[in-house]
Order: structure tokens, then C-alpha cells, then sequence
């Protein structure tokens, strides 16, 4: 146990520049979007275009690609959400209507087994399936975010638990403790939007 906090703590120290700034923004970011504002997605843009050039040299190219779908993603969703309705300072909260649920998840299947097999067959990656699965949910859960949908969070939720291991297999612990609280964040991002939505409903 020992020498494993203190291999920990060599990687902490041994951590780039970049990865400081694409975490710090990066929780930035998701702290802000659990609250529901818009300056998300302007940092977001800075966070992941960062994390592009992190995940393409530690040969996770599933999340490199995702980072410029995040990055088309935050310029929509930055529009989107400035969008305001006639009752409401923002655009509301939505939740999955009936049959969705299942879409969603033809949806990550699906992506899942395009992008791992795409990464197990043209690149060097050693995770190509797991690299697939984060990369497919992360994909859905973006996007529904983007929409406000309510159950986006549980996706996260999901997401940044896998993320966790495959980080800290890679040596980048510092974005593996990012997602501890991208997790936790998730979570009361979930609850925080939950109650809006009940809240507009009534």
C-alpha cells in the first residue's frame, strides 16, 4: 500500500503544465454546468482542446477524437442554452420521454463496437474497447447535456467511474483525481437539475 501511494505521489509530481491546465478547467466546467450556467461552455472549449493533444500522446485516441466533439458540442450548446423560453431565465430542463431510455442505449452499444473495433484494428491503442465504451458514453451524455436533458448526469455519473481506472493505467493521475470529483460533481449535478425539473413541472 505503501508503495503505492508513493508511486502515486512521483506521478503527481511528474504531472505537465498541460494537464494542470486542462484540469483545472476542466473542473471549472463541470462545476459550472451542474449549476446550470453558461460559462461552461466557453471553458469547456479551452479544457478540451487542451486534453486533445493530453490523450493523443498517451495513445488514447477514442478520447482524443472526443475532445473535438466536445469542442462542436460547446459551441451548440452555448447557443443553445442562451436560447432563454418566454417563462424563464434559461433554457429548462427536459427529461427522457417515453421509449428514449432504449435509444440511448441502442445508441452506446452501437458506438461502442464502431469505435472499439475501429482502434483495435488502425492504431497502437492497448484499451481500444474500453477506449470505445468511455468514448461512446461520453459522446451520448455530451450531447444530451447540450439538450438539458436531466438523465445526461447519470450517464457522467457512469462514465467517469470507468474513466478512473483507465486514467490511472495511463499515468495521469492527476486527470484520474479529476474524475473522482467529476464523479461526485455528476452526481449532485443530477440532483441539482432533478429538482429544477420537478420544480417546473408542478
Amino acid at each position: 500500500m505503501h508503495d503505492f501511494f508513493t508511486s502515486l505521489y512521483q506521478q503527481f509530481l511528474s504531472t505537465t503544465f498541460a494537464e494542470w491546465v486542462a484540469t483545472v478547467s476542466g473542473f471549472l466546467c463541470v462545476f459550472l454546468a451542474a449549476r446550470r450556467h453558461i460559462l461552461n461552455w466557453p471553458i469547456s472549449i479551452i479544457s478540451v482542446s487542451v486534453y486533445a493533444f493530453i490523450f493523443l500522446d498517451s495513445k488514447l485516441y477514442g478520447d482524443a477524437l472526443l475532445q473535438l466533439y466536445f469542442v462542436a458540442t460547446a459551441i451548440y450548446g452555448w447557443y443553445y442554452w442562451n436560447k432563454t423560453d418566454e417563462t424563464s431565465q434559461h433554457k429548462p430542463v427536459v427529461s427522457f420521454r417515453s421509449g428514449q431510455q432504449l435509444l440511448v442505449l441502442i445508441a452506446v452499444g452501437l458506438l461502442t463496437l464502431l469505435m472499439g473495433t475501429a482502434l483495435d484494428k488502425f492504431t497502437d491503442s492497448d484499451v481500444p474497447y474500453i477506449d470505445g465504451f468511455c468514448t461512446a458514453m461520453s459522446f451520448v451524455a455530451q450531447f444530451l447535456m447540450a439538450r438539458r436533458v436531466l438523465q445526461s448526469w447519470l450517464l457522467w455519473v457512469i462514465v467517469d467511474i470507468c474513466y478512473i481506472p483507465l486514467y490511472l493505467h495511463k499515468d495521469l493521475v492527476l486527470t484520474a483525481i479529476l474524475y473522482v470529483a467529476f464523479t461526485i460533481i455528476a452526481w449532485n449535478g443530477y440532483r441539482d437539475w432533478r429538482h429544477a425539473y420537478l420544480n417546473k413541472t408542478r
